[in-house]
């Protein structure tokens, strides 16, 4: 069985824009690229799992995300990612089962890829992202932001990590599973 890194998308690995529809406003974290080597290289598939509401309620368009995470993609320079899920579920509408906080996009990467979710991670840095991971059965790390809203207060009480910057995550990780083993 496979290890894996579940990423939420929107400030964890890029900066939020809500509801962004334009690449050009694609913006990397710092240590986003670095992250990712780092991971891939010790045998982790790598994942993002995004809530992307605004499709639900409308506002942006399916093709507007896949061009968004292309330019994600591009920006990278190399495609880490062994799948890019993404729910459109808007929060009060009808619900499939994968709009975090529900696990499902995890569970769905979990049956394609043959994961064991037990030796894997969630990042994010909201307490949807956490909870999903925890659902799931994943350990969960919590990215913190100077902008960071209420919430997360309860996100880092039920994280099993919080901190600053994804080099600081990425090292916890590394720090707990250092074999390559999969």
């Amino acid at each position: 069985m496979n290890k894996a890194v579940f990423f939420d998308r929107d400030d964890t690995l890029i900066h939020d824009v809500p509801y962004l529809a334009d690449p050009h406003q694609v913006e990397l974290l710092p240590g986003a690229q670095e992250a990712l080597e780092a991971l891939s290289g010790r045998g982790y598939l790598l994942f993002i799992v995004s809530n992307q509401s605004g499709v639900g309620r409308g506002w942006i368009t399916p093709e507007q995300v896949a061009a968004v995470n292309a330019e994600l993609l591009r920006r990278l320079g190399k495609n880490y990612f062994a799948d890019i899920l993404t729910c459109y579920d808007a929060p009060d509408g009808a619900q499939s089962g994968c709009r975090k906080p529900k696990p499902g996009m995890l569970f769905q990467a979990q049956r394609t890829h043959n994961l064991d979710l037990s030796h894997s991670f969630m990042i994010g840095d909201k307490l949807a992202d956490i909870e999903a991971g925890r659902r799931a059965g994943c350990r969960t790390a919590l990215l913190l932001h100077s902008h960071t809203r209420p919430e997360v207060v309860m996100a880092q009480a039920r994280a099993d990590f919080a901190a600053t910057s994804l080099t600081e995550i990425v090292d916890w990780i590394l720090t707990l599973s250092p074999s390559t083993s999969g």
